[in-house]
């Protein structure tokens, strides 16, 4: 099929978007990657008015640091984080989770911004902002505004941004250098949407966990946070955790459902297994460090 028609404009600044979104009333789609909106496009299952491309704009670019935190640009490229030596330093989940987003070949064009906008359930990038805190900086006519992911993804494909809002910043706030990382997903084939994952980073400090972010993709409508097995981590000491207990209240907070790829009661299990295996990988990996 190819795409109903529409008008397509190339904006260079950020207060031209705005101004196109604010009159298209509801109408366009903000064109970043690409990576599924073409594919929509092409089958018709999106028809907007209007495709405002925001690839032209040099302040959309770019990784920053500013107060404590580091800012990500939402038309840097996946492959650009993959290959950011700071990164690995200061975000490693965010690197390991977008080492695992699709294939090489669409990393090269898709986007941070684009997949967290999207807030598909099942997707690495979402959840990891989830667990790492991140905020969303959100931009119209009417202002700024920012979205904590944990409030920003509303249900399947379903965000907090207005119609008339597009994404001009990422802000995952510091944690600790050797904050430990968690993560793991089962996929089908290596770059297909994840049936069960999780991603997760706790800080230790004097050998006891002081901070925990956890959450789960293709476990519920939105990324799922952890929420009761971050506060049984805090305080606990690395040292003789009871692994299954807080495996079981991680898999408490999901909402897995059945589908022809895995049912609600594989998605469970598996979730439960794989969250304590990787926890406990992640601590013996410390104490023999």
């Amino acid at each position: 099929m190819k795409p109903a028609p529409f008008d397509y404009v190339a904006p260079r600044t950020i207060e031209e978007v705005c101004q196109h979104l604010a009159e298209a009333g509801g109408g366009a789609s903000v064109l970043a990657g690409g990576q599924t909106l073409m594919p929509l496009l092409a089958l018709r299952m999106s028809q907007p008015f209007i495709v405002v491309d925001i690839n032209r704009i040099e302040g959309l670019r770019g990784v920053s640091r500013a107060k404590g935190a580091t800012r990500i640009g939402p038309i840097v490229r996946q492959n650009d984080i993959i290959g950011d030596t700071a990164l690995a330093r200061l975000l490693p989940g965010l690197v390991i989770a977008t080492r695992h987003v699709g294939h090489h070949q669409t990393r090269n064009r898709g986007t941070v911004g684009g997949s967290i906008s999207l807030g598909e359930p099942a997707a690495e990038l979402p959840a990891t902002a989830v667990a790492l805190g991140a905020s969303i900086e959100a931009r119209s006519a009417r202002g700024v505004r920012r979205i904590v992911a944990d409030a920003f993804y509303l249900g399947p494909y379903a965000t907090a941004l207005e119609a008339d809002e597009f994404v001009t910043g990422i802000i995952f706030p510091d944690w600790p250098v050797d904050t430990l990382t968690l993560f793991r997903e089962v996929a089908r084939r290596p770059g297909d949407f994840a049936l069960v994952g999780l991603i997760g980073a706790l800080a230790v400090e004097s050998g006891r966990i002081t901070r925990a972010g956890i959450a789960w993709f293709g476990m519920g409508p939105t990324p799922m946070r952890a929420r009761q097995a971050e506060a049984a981590l805090i305080g606990q000491s690395v040292t003789g955790l009871d692994i299954a207990a807080i495996a079981e209240l991680a898999i408490a907070d999901t909402q897995p459902f059945g589908d022809h790829h895995a049912t609600e009661d594989y998605r469970r299990t598996v979730g439960a297994r794989i969250f304590a295996r990787t926890l406990g990988e992640t601590l013996q990996a410390r104490q023999a460090a």
